[in-house]
């Protein structure tokens, strides 16, 4: 089985970028498959664009642009490329500086797919730091991977603790089609929860109210959308539920702190 170093991947590398505490690499994905292989270090793919088809010991994931997988070190697995371009953006967390990270994070074991909207919103903007790649970039980005791994340790342990079933059947409902017009009444029948109850409780679990969550759901499957260059702003908007591209770019901003058109061009820049 082959065993990875630092930085190297499969595929063609558009860009590293050596840090003290972490090697980041954007990487088109050229292989079709890629056979058992393992990596040095604790790392995260972040799938832009395209498909991979990504297997374990335990699990497989089909991987579509806006998912977010974490690896533990030498955790072996395997690479399937659908047809087309399928591009990756892979963060490897150096090992002393892993293990300084002092929260239990042995919680952090294993490989996962991380669901978190507020951690994937957090990649979008490491990868937008690794583009402006300037004097700052090493501290913008140990704090964001800092907050990464805290946010990713707090949601493994709590989700540890047992939880109503509402909470994953409200997750599965909301995630499965973000476009859909919910209601508090409507969620709170299908649930069958009090709508006091779910307005009250919903942000214990999910860290905001339910209304917030589902805007910021949305903006990240738009993020998801943007690469597809079929699709246009307007497009991408309606199919992730806003009422038009100007209700679009406004949460867009407000969750991203740039403009819609230029974070598309910057996501498409090596197309």
């Amino acid at each position: 089985m082959e065993n990875l170093k630092t930085g190297n991947f499969f595929g063609q590398t558009n860009q590293t970028i050596n840090l003290d505490f972490a090697t980041i690499t954007d990487t088109e994905y050229t292989h079709d498959k890629v056979d058992w292989h393992y990596h040095d270090t604790a790392y995260f793919t972040f799938i832009l664009d395209g498909k991979v088809i990504e297997g374990n010991k335990k699990e497989v994931y089909n991987c579509t642009a806006g998912t977010l997988l974490f690896h533990n070190w030498q955790d072996p697995h395997y690479n399937i490329k659908p047809k087309g371009y399928t591009r990756g953006f892979h963060i490897e967390l150096h090992e002393n500086w892993f293990n300084a990270f002092k929260q239990d994070h042995d919680q952090l074991q294993g490989s996962f797919e991380v669901a978190s909207p507020d951690v994937k919103f957090l990649f979008y903007k490491l990868f937008k730091e690794t583009k402006i790649n300037d004097c700052l970039t090493p501290i913008n980005t140990e704090a964001m991977l800092l907050q990464v791994l805290g946010t990713m340790q707090g949601s493994r342990v709590s989700n540890a603790v047992q939880t109503p079933a509402w909470v994953s059947t409200i997750r599965e409902l909301l995630h499965d089609d973000v476009a859909c017009k919910f209601t508090l009444t409507g969620l709170s029948a299908l649930l069958d929860v009090h709508p006091a109850h779910l307005s009250r409780d919903f942000s214990k679990y999910f860290g905001c109210n339910l209304g917030e969550y589902i805007r910021k759901i949305r903006v990240q499957r738009a993020l998801s959308l943007m690469p597809n260059a079929n699709l246009s702003l307007t497009d991408i908007a309606l199919a992730c539920g806003f009422a038009d591209q100007s209700h679009f770019t406004r949460s867009f901003k407000a969750f991203n702190g740039v403009n819609a058109m230029p974070y598309r061009q910057l996501l498409n820049r090596q197309r």
